[in-house]
């Protein structure tokens, strides 16, 4: 610890412990020392301990059980906001992705889906729902729609076994760049259930229209994120 730099102990204690558990030096399941000792093999008042392992609890890392004392949960999976594949993600932190497909269906637009892909209300497009494990934990429910001439449709083992990116590529379509909105909101029943979380639970929400070199809408997608098990990391730059 630093008490020379404005970070406050009780942050950079947790800092560290986070950082522990993202590498799997603490897994899942694993029970922290008390209070009281670790405050003492790390020269710490035990309040200041205390408020490290509450940030821990905040965040959905570590909860606290009577009679067991403070235990790990997991670790939240952290993305970056850029143009990849959440397939693509997961594998590279050997999160080990696994995908149910709910639904792979051309189908005429919708109003939305007309206007996030600037396409023709006549216009048939492929709509792509998928439930995404990380580890065989749920973690997200992605709705895609993409223009139905865009590529030959796989079959569901292979959508099962690869990223919707992975494939685009594949067939020779670029994503480039993407418009993105991110919000949250509360978990609807079905939405719950699917996602292994309770009704009501707050979800994180993404929104994205991604283009291919030439400007052309090639995807547009609704995803649902846990909030409990999930986060968007993002880098912010001072102008000038």
């Amino acid at each position: 610890m630093d008490s020379s730099t404005p970070v406050p102990l009780y942050f950079q204690v947790a800092s560290q412990m986070e950082a522990a558990i993202d590498s799997g030096a603490l897994p899942p399941g694993v029970r922290l020392v008390n209070e009281v000792q670790l405050a003492e093999h790390i020269g710490l008042s035990r309040p200041t301990v205390r408020q490290a392992i509450q940030t821990l609890v905040d965040k959905g890392l570590v909860v606290r059980k009577r009679g067991v004392g403070s235990q790990v949960v997991h670790n939240k999976v952290k993305r970056s906001l850029e143009l990849t594949s959440l397939h693509d993600d997961l594998l590279a932190i050997d999160q080990r992705p696994t995908t149910r497909v709910l639904k792979s269906a051309v189908e005429p637009a919708s109003a939305a889906v007309t206007r996030a892909l600037d396409i023709s209300e006549s216009t048939r497009v492929w709509h792509l729902e998928r439930v995404r494990f990380a580890r065989g934990e749920p973690i997200a429910r992605m709705r895609n729609y993409l223009p139905a001439d865009l590529m030959e449709i796989p079959d569901e083992s292979v959508l099962a076994a690869h990223g919707l990116y992975q494939l685009l590529r594949g067939a020779g379509v670029r994503p480039q760049a993407a418009g993105q909105n991110i919000g949250a909101r509360s978990a609807a029943r079905a939405e719950a259930e699917l996602l292994n979380e309770a009704e009501g639970a707050p979800l994180l929400t993404m929104e994205r229209t991604a283009f291919d070199v030439e400007g052309r809408a090639v995807e547009y997608g609704t995803h649902l994120y846990r909030a409990s098990r999930y986060s968007f990391d993002l880098s912010l730059h001072v102008p000038g």
